[in-house]
């Protein structure tokens, strides 16, 4: 929106992208209480899909050329971004989980192959693999990049929204057919404002323990008639692992962040050479399409060939790190722009401009490009280990509420992301991504020193029942002599 129809600036536009995100992970909220206690996942996807597209259609009417001229365009743009936020919310907080509801084991299980090898089917692998592929999708979709720049360029902003409507339709129209092939498990009831009475209670007791029947019964408690058991109490419990873990997750998420706002504002500083400035984020989603199959397919095939265990714990750890390494090769690429002719530490001044539009200082656009590849990278490790990690740890009946709390660590990134705005200046911005890099790279090697011991607890904690995971145990027991491998 720099140089858009909207006229923002830099601030003004990284300010709007900053608070959309934002809205858009505190949405999901609202949407997991209604999945989890009154429709179900499924339907409340459907719902708000169609109020998604309602915000993408106000987008696209607001942004043809009529419209702008009678200055309906930022009233429009503001008023859209709020609609689809609360599309988003109802299906950010549901998707990931329904996706996974299609699998239905649970429990560990030795199975024999066409070859006669011994294997061991291990839920969490899959789910693993489920996520990887899911994210892999997403980023197959992000391609759409690659097309809406030039769109926005030689034919106007409205072109490549409506292109994003008509692919969201389609997207709604394969949802709603596809309905009886998908597992959709029903709602559970007040199992939401259940879980923050018994929290209620665990805190004014300081006992993670105080809301079980039992221990009331045990200590002379006052409330008889709670509506849940010892089991729901338990599985609560486990949901809160992994809340605690996601607490590192803010400081991931500023930095994943200036890939859509201030990365795009350095590109726009640079040699484009004709590449629109903003077509540079396709390299993170490609990245990621590239990726995704070299890891699942050879790289952790070989880890767990060699027992070596890289579990979520150590896999989020390494995003943290990498991402560092994307802000501080930022850092580098925007000095070397300040150190560039013809503005050298004030891009775009008058001694760029070629027909009165102000050009980049003479660095080659494409130098950003291991940038968006070290944040791609830092994705697989971190993003798509959160939403698993979120998924597996969370009690059956509270799948999207926990989802919906790691997407909400988002909201607390674009929070911080917004108050560091007014730095979003040169030459001040360069020192911005320096920060990031060091305040990125310690979050990963703290949260690696706080929660590494969770690494060992990791099957304890896939399992629904302590019967499911003494059973399962039990079961590879059996063939402890047999060459095994998890799939």
């Amino acid at each position: 929106m720099g140089r858009g129809a909207l006229g923002m600036g830099h601030q003004g536009a990284t300010g709007l992208t900053t608070f959309f995100q934002f809205w858009c992970y505190v949405t999901p909220i609202f949407g997991a209480i209604v999945a989890d206690q009154y429709l179900g996942k499924y339907k409340t996807i459907v719902i708000f899909a169609f109020i998604y597209v309602i915000g993408l259609l106000i987008l696209v009417l607001t942004s043809i050329p009529v419209s702008l001229q009678h200055g309906a365009g930022l009233g429009g743009f503001i008023a859209s971004i709020l609609i689809i936020g609360v599309g988003t919310g109802g299906i950010k907080s549901n998707v990931a989980p329904l996706i996974a509801d299609q699998y239905k084991r649970k429990k560990l299980a030795v199975s024999t192959t066409a070859k006669g090898e011994r294997v061991i089917i291990d839920p969490a692998l899959t789910i693993q693999r489920i996520y990887m592929i899911f994210y892999g999708c997403i980023n197959v979709g992000s391609l759409s990049l690659l097309a809406t720049p030039f769109m926005e360029r030689d034919v106007g902003f409205w072109s490549a929204y409506l292109l994003c409507l008509c692919m969201f339709v389609i997207g709604i129209i394969v949802l709603v057919m596809g309905r009886k092939f998908y597992v959709v498990r029903p709602p559970q009831g007040s199992v939401i404002t259940d879980a923050f009475k018994a929290l209620w209670i665990m805190i004014i007791n300081r006992n993670l323990d105080a809301p079980k029947p039992s221990w009331q019964e045990a200590n002379g408690g006052r409330r008889t008639n709670l509506p849940w058991d010892d089991h729901f109490i338990d599985e609560l419990k486990r949901a809160l692992v992994a809340c605690k873990v996601f607490a590192f997750y803010p400081v991931y998420w500023v930095v994943y962040g200036q890939f859509s706002s201030n990365f795009v504002t350095q590109a726009e500083q640079m040699d484009g050479h004709g590449v629109p400035n903003d077509l540079m984020q396709n390299f993170d989603p490609i990245s990621i399409i590239v990726l995704i199959p070299f890891l699942e397919m050879i790289v952790y095939p070989i880890l767990r060939r060699f027992h070596i265990s890289f579990r979520p714990i150590s896999r989020i750890s390494l995003g943290f790190v990498v991402a560092s390494l994307a802000m501080m090769y930022a850092a580098i690429i925007q000095h070397v722009i300040y150190v560039s002719p013809p503005c050298y530490g004030k891009p775009l001044c008058s001694a760029s401009e070629v027909n009165g539009q102000a050009q980049g200082n003479r660095v080659h656009i494409a130098a950003q490009t291991p940038a968006y590849v070290f944040i791609g990278v830092s994705e697989i490790f971190a993003s798509v280990s959160g939403l698993e990690y979120a998924y597996t740890k969370a009690p059956p009946s509270m799948k999207s509420f926990v989802q919906s709390m790691y997407l909400l660590t988002n909201a607390f990134g674009s929070a911080i992301a917004e108050a560091l705005t007014p730095a979003a200046y040169d030459p001040a911005i360069m020192w911005m991504f320096v920060g990031l890099a060091v305040a990125s790279f310690l979050a990963g090697i703290i949260f690696w020193v706080v929660y590494h011991s969770l690494n060992a607890k990791e099957e304890q904690l896939n399992m629904i029942d302590a019967e499911d995971y003494e059973h399962a145990n039990e079961e590879v027991e059996m063939d402890g002599d047999s060459q095994v491998e998890k799939k």
